[in-house]
């Protein structure tokens, strides 16, 4: 069996957005992950009995939000930072919608005979400086990430994929824990600032973590996509900006 050959580098200002076959799948992926790790997990402290340590709180959020962050290093990766500042974008604008349109639902006037209130308010009723910590650390953190990997790709001119994917989620996940936790959790009732602080560690460590057992399966996308996309994006001209509204 003949293997297919590596796609050849391309400067991402160079390549037009209408010969991606599988870009809107990727971002749609992207935004469906994003939105549900934030009404599932976001505001959940859980706790694992680990041998030897005890007690370990975590994240709830953490068991399928890294997802999104592999999905956001697949985008830098195959399609450029500014395709992947597209996808940021889009999922910013879905996180401000699914907000506003859950304080909208839950502050309906129940009907007399429906009895799920109190259940919906716990699910979608979340506070609002949970939410607006949540979708400033996701912001903040995936335009770290995406500038740190597209950066690496140039410095180390595409090779050691797995060094970037790391590197950048380090700083990323670092960047998304920092802003998250104090902020949406210091000071609140039932959490002290120790709490706080391992929890933050903890969904650091625990990203990361994700990232690298995530990298074998990283690899198998960003190769697949690559070769059927035709192309490898390097983003040696692209201005990283994260406020330009053109690619």
């Amino acid at each position: 069996m003949v293997s297919e050959a590596a796609p050849p580098p391309v400067s991402a200002g160079n390549v037009t957005g209408g010969q991606f076959r599988y870009f809107d799948y990727v971002m749609a992926a992207f935004v469906a992950i994003l939105l549900l790790s934030n009404v599932l997990g976001a505001g959940k402290r859980a706790v694992v009995d680990l041998p030897f340590l005890g007690p370990w709180p975590f994240g709830a959020g953490i068991l399928f939000f890294p997802i999104a962050y592999v999905l956001g290093d697949v985008l830098t990766e195959v399609y450029g930072y500014a395709r992947a500042r597209r996808c940021i974008w889009a999922g910013f604008a879905a996180l401000l919608f699914m907000a506003g349109m859950s304080w909208v639902v839950v502050a309906l006037p129940p009907d007399s005979g429906w009895t799920g209130q109190a259940a919906y308010e716990a699910v979608f009723g979340q506070v609002p400086r949970i939410v607006f910590a949540s979708i400033v650390a996701f912001w903040a953190g995936e335009f770290v990430n995406a500038y740190v990997l597209a950066r690496m790709k140039i410095w180390t001119q595409g090779r050691a994929l797995w060094s970037r994917l790391i590197g950048s989620t380090v700083v990323g996940q670092g960047v998304d824990s920092l802003i998250f936790y104090p902020l949406a959790f210091l000071g609140a009732p039932g959490w002290t600032t120790e709490q706080v602080g391992w929890v933050l560690l903890t969904q650091w460590a625990l990203k990361v973590g994700w990232e690298v057992l995530l990298t074998p399966a990283t690899y198998l996308i960003v190769g697949w996509l690559k070769r059927r996309e035709g192309v490898d994006v390097y983003d040696d001209a692209t201005d990283f900006t994260p406020f330009r509204a053109r690619v």
